[in-house]
């Protein structure tokens, strides 16, 4: 039986016959594995929220959140690592994400979702993701942040 992949490894149709199988590299099994781990997830969203506070491109993004903004970091934190395929730390917090429930009470509109897009975007790029990891991951984020808008601008 063939074994099952998430769709964004590429796996050869047959190994190359010139690599003994023991010198080959097993192919991650997540996208949490990878982009490096739980190591690697925390600078990402470490990242994301500098880059929100430092640019002012990223100024009503960075109103929506409070001040200081551990909670935020932490929480973005718990949620990819399991979002991404390793361990549930939000769902062993807070049970089941419901995003767009959890965001209701913040305004967003496209400017907030594009916002929020450019800083992850910028976050992947400047902690070194694989870029096709990222466009990968960049598909999934532009999904999931269109649905958050609750306002139509």
């Amino acid at each position: 039986m063939p074994v099952l992949r998430p769709e964004w490894v590429t796996m050869p149709d047959s190994p190359d016959p010139s690599v003994p199988p023991a010198a080959e590299d097993p192919a991650p099994a997540t996208p949490y594995e990878a982009i490096g781990g739980e190591t690697a997830v925390r600078a990402l969203v470490d990242r994301f929220y500098d880059l929100m506070d430092l640019e002012p491109g990223y100024r009503e993004l960075r109103d929506l959140h409070p001040t200081p903004m551990e909670g935020s970091r932490d929480k973005l934190f718990w949620f990819l690592c399991g979002w991404l395929g390793g361990p549930d730390r939000y769902v062993e917090r807070f049970g089941h994400p419901r995003l767009r429930a959890r965001h209701l009470p913040y305004s967003i509109g496209v400017r907030e979702r594009d916002q929020w897009m450019a800083c992850m975007t910028q976050a992947l790029a400047e902690t070194g993701v694989d870029p096709a990891l990222a466009t990968r991951l960049q598909a999934s984020f532009a999904n999931t942040a269109d649905w958050m808008r609750n306002r139509g601008a």
